[in-house]
């Protein structure tokens, strides 16, 4: 088990009994469910009481957040999504092997899998993250995913940790071994512009952000060797970058 060096306040009894219930629901069995709660506390939460407490002339304690554990929990999370993927597909080359794990762990695939589990509900997040639709942003649910595995990691240990990830992400790997799992089209498309035209990078264009901060529309193009290739539509930049990439890669018949 991981060494422990983080400070852990008391949780009142309703955030705990909430904390449990979501355990439960992760087949996780905590040791310290205070690490699930810092897993879950948004850095805007954390922020606004430590202000609230500086305009009262009040003591200022810092307040733990997720961006810690989030860090830790992405690390776990590339170990054994890799881990996984070199142990049942011996088949695979590390570029493939390293593409997969990529359209694996990409962050909408995060995103979805921690709204499913009811993430966005227990956040704790400022008045003005909440009003903004922060517990339906997908940075916010995909942080809040890996900030988790973090907290498993830190409360038990890796090998709880890696079947945790392993379980979360069991119908990813299912796609993998039925041939459905998407290329990472924006990797496909760097190396291509890479080899073709002399290590240039495909360069990505905003070209409109529509909507509201909570449901925001936004456009983008990518130029190859002072072209645009393609387009694309998305609820996030990287989808619409993502979008893009792909259209050019069948303008260039890379892919079909």
């Amino acid at each position: 088990m991981a060494e422990k060096k983080f400070e852990l306040a008391p949780l009142p009894p309703a955030r705990r009994r909430q904390l449990q219930q979501l355990a439960k629901k992760l087949g996780v069995e905590f040791t310290q469910i205070e690490f699930l709660h810092v897993a879950l506390t948004h850095k805007s939460y954390a922020k606004k009481i430590e202000e609230d407490a500086e305009a009262a002339n009040k003591p200022v304690k810092k307040i733990a957040h997720n961006e810690r554990l989030e860090f830790l929990g992405d690390a776990v999370l590339e170990l054994a999504s890799s881990t996984y993927l070199f142990n049942k597909f011996d088949n695979l080359s590390e570029g493939e092997l390293t593409k997969t794990r990529a359209a694996i762990v990409c962050g909408p695939t995060l995103a979805k899998l921690a709204k499913n589990l009811g993430f966005g509900e227990v956040l704790l997040l400022s008045y003005g993250e909440n009003a903004g639709g922060g517990r339906e942003r997908e940075s916010n649910l995909e942080d809040a995913f890996e900030a988790v595995i973090g907290a498993i990691y830190l409360d038990k240990g890796w090998e709880v940790a890696k079947d945790y990830v392993w379980r979360q992400l069991a119908d990813e790997f299912k796609n993998v071994k039925v041939g459905k799992i998407i290329i990472d089209v924006k990797s496909v498309l760097q190396e291509f512009s890479q080899r073709e035209y002399s290590g240039a990078l495909p360069e990505y264009i905003e070209i409109s952000m529509d909507g509201p901060p909570h449901d925001r529309t936004f456009e983008s193009a990518v130029k190859l060797n002072g072209e645009i290739l393609g387009y694309g539509v998305g609820k996030s930049k990287q989808l619409a970058e993502k979008m893009a990439a792909e259209e050019a890669l069948k303008k260039l018949k890379i892919i079909d």
